[in-house]
């Protein structure tokens, strides 16, 4: 699926929106927080393992609530056994308790060594598929998520916010599932390369611009 550029009044608004953010207030916002993220990644294993704990979280659960968990749990995420660590998700309000428990604790074994092993492949795309491998909870989305979230930004994090965006311009049709296979995917992620190519930003940054057009906030 891709874009015909070439006499696109729905995808010429939609640039139009994103060059009219690119000169507000929201652009020192999003720089803000692409450095934030730049600065993440520069952290050591220990700090971007936990990254990918929110990521886990946020799995069909809110980005503020994985936030606001990922904040309160803090070093737990490095070392609490499973029971315990379900108990506190639970009491934190988290939807999926036992199951995110579960993959993170399952998880640690990537924790020592994952700024490095990431550092090992070429392009956002190959340091994707190993997460979505390697770690167990991690979709396309969340693993595009975490990537993004720690400086790595050529890849697309495509979730409901998104997608209800994107058909409402009419640049994709609405996915008959949820839950995205790997090759609808890339469609709707080559669609996004197109839009942030025309925008002259990255796929990281086009997430965030989008984002806040749909929700009307600039998380993580």
């Amino acid at each position: 699926m891709s874009i015909n550029f070439s006499g696109g009044l729905k995808v010429d608004n939609l640039i139009s929106q994103i060059k009219h953010l690119q000169n507000s207030e929201i652009r020192k916002v999003i720089d803000a927080r692409v450095k934030e993220f730049n600065e993440l990644g520069m952290k050591n294993s220990n700090e971007i393992f936990k990254e990918l704990c929110f990521c886990l979280m946020t799995a069909n659960f809110s980005a503020e609530g994985g936030i606001r968990i990922q904040k309160d749990v803090n070093e737990g995420l490095l070392v609490l056994p499973e029971d315990l660590l379900a108990s506190k998700l639970k009491a934190l309000g988290h939807r999926f308790p036992n199951m995110r428990a579960k993959f993170i604790v399952a998880s640690r074994k990537v924790k020592d060594n994952i700024k490095e092993k990431l550092q090992e492949f070429n392009n956002d795309e190959d340091r994707r598929q190993w997460l979505v491998d390697n770690v167990k909870g991690l979709g396309y989305k969340e693993a595009s998520h975490f990537l993004r979230n720690i400086g790595y930004s050529n890849v697309a994090i495509i979730d409901f916010h998104i997608i209800d965006l994107l058909v409402k311009h009419n640049l994709v049709e609405q996915p008959k599932n949820k839950s995205l296979n790997g090759k609808k995917y890339a469609e709707i992620e080559n669609t996004l390369k197109e839009i942030s190519n025309k925008a002259g930003i990255n796929l990281g940054e086009l997430d965030l611009y989008l984002w806040y057009m749909e929700t009307g906030k600039v998380l993580k």
